[in-house]
C-alpha cells in the first residue's frame, strides 16, 4: 500500500492544497513495515496537480490536515483512503498507519502546540 502526505518540515501540513512538499512510502503489511519515503519537492501548490500525482502514483492511502470537500470526494471516488485532519509529525501518522490506530481529526502525541 503506498502512502502520501503533504508536509511542512517534519509535520503533516496543514492544509492540503498549499503544500509544495509531500512524502511517499510504501507499507508493508505482511513484515509490518515502512520503505524508505521518498519526499518529493512539488513545482507548485495544486490539489488538482496533487490527485493526478496520487492516480499516477496508484496511492491507496493519503494523510493530510485540511481538504477541500471536491478533492475529498474525488480521491474517495478513487477509492483511496482519506484520513484528513491529522496534526503531528509525519513519520508518527506513518506508524499509526502500519499499525492501523490512525483516525480523521486525530492529534498525534509528538504534535507541536504552538501558542
Amino acid at each position: 500500500m503506498n502512502i502520501l502526505i503533504p508536509i511542512q518540515r517534519n509535520e503533516v501540513a496543514p492544509r492540503f492544497d498549499l503544500s509544495s512538499e509531500i512524502v511517499i512510502a510504501e507499507i508493508r503489511r505482511g513484515d509490518k513495515s515502512i520503505s524508505d519515503p521518498r519526499i518529493l519537492l512539488l513545482p507548485r501548490t495544486s490539489g488538482d496537480e496533487l490527485c493526478s500525482l496520487i492516480v499516477k502514483e496508484n496511492v491507496s492511502c493519503v494523510v493530510c490536515g485540511g481538504i477541500e470537500e471536491a478533492h475529498f470526494e474525488y480521491l474517495l471516488w478513487k477509492k483511496v483512503t482519506v484520513y484528513d485532519g491529522v496534526i503531528g509529525p509525519y513519520g508518527e501518522a506513518l506508524e499509526w498507519v502500519l499499525d492501523n490506530r490512525l483516525r480523521s481529526g486525530q492529534i498525534l502525541p509528538g504534535a507541536s502546540l504552538r501558542k
